[in-house]
């Protein structure tokens, strides 16, 4: 089993690629939110069923078949996640979306013990109280940008999120990334048959196809590869704390790239959610690590 502190690595390394994410939703010219998710999924499936064949040298679909109940649900938690975060960038500033994700350890640890019964650990508690601080002085700035639908649809990522890193904690007796590609599927299907009946098509200009079938599904299927390798060991609450690095790190690519407001508030805010994290990582390599089977 893979060590506490390599697994913390792994959902380090997944935050940091998934803090990209924002930057590349603005730079996308004309397709709207269904359309992302459709080609973002499609350009990730087959980097995770690759990921899947190298690492198991068996046929990837027979992953797929013997998912379970909690896979699905987690499924779905997935693209519920993917369908809210990308229309937040579309509509509110990188920097506000990413403060309004970072409710997800919050509803994490709600339910992580009923549902999983996993104790949250005090060093944990503290961390999201001093996270929740960084939050709240970002958002005093971050919210007056944002339209109200872009910060409601920034929640329910958060909690599609929370849903999913319970997913991963919860069937451990399956292996967690064929959920990521059930998820990935799922999107396909879903937000295809809606392009279909809603008249908007799949036709999106040379630009938005590079930027969501290549660089977005890329970074999005290699932060998934280490965000399912940490799940193996940290616990979800840890898992969805540890994630926030991207919330930290996301306004300030927004800002040195696309020149996006970034204010003292933000700074001071990221400041505080980052010192949460570290705080977090290394009272945790001390704790027992949780075993899955």
């Amino acid at each position: 089993m893979a060590s506490y502190s390599k697994s913390l690595l792994f959902v380090l390394i997944a935050g940091v690629c998934w803090s990209w994410i924002g930057v590349i939703v603005k730079l996308i010219n004309d397709a709207n939110t269904w359309q992302i998710l459709f080609y973002r999924s499609v350009g990730m499936v087959p980097i995770l069923l690759f990921f899947v064949r190298v690492k198991t040298r068996s046929n990837p679909f027979k992953s797929l078949a013997n998912l379970r109940l909690p896979s699905f649900i987690g499924a779905l938690c997935l693209v519920g996640a993917y369908l809210g975060g990308i229309y937040a960038y579309q509509t509110t500033t990188i920097a506000n979306a990413a403060f309004l994700f970072a409710a997800a350890p919050f509803f994490t640890a709600v339910l992580a013990w009923p549902i999983l019964r996993e104790p949250v650990r005090n060093g944990t508690w503290w961390a999201i109280l001093f996270a929740l601080i960084g939050v709240i002085i970002m958002v005093r700035e971050g919210l007056a940008l944002g339209a109200l639908s872009g910060n409601i649809s920034a929640l329910g990522s958060a909690i599609g999120f929370a849903g999913f890193t319970i997913a991963l904690r919860w069937d451990k007796e399956t292996d967690v990334l064929p959920m990521v590609i059930l998820g990935g599927i799922l999107a396909i299907f879903i937000t295809g048959l809606i392009l279909v009946f809603s008249g908007t098509g799949f036709s999106i200009n040379t630009n938005d196809i590079l930027l969501t079938v290549v660089v977005a599904a890329s970074i999005l299927g290699c932060g998934m590869v280490c965000y399912t390798i940490g799940s193996r060991v940290v616990t979800a609450t840890d898992l969805a704390l540890l994630a926030m690095v991207e919330v930290a790190l996301a306004p300030l690519w927004g800002f040195i790239l696309i020149n996006e407001p970034l204010g003292i508030n933000n700074l001071i805010g990221g400041f505080l959610i980052l010192s949460s994290l570290v705080f977090n990582a290394l009272t945790g390599i001390r704790h027992k690590p949780v075993k899955v089977s």
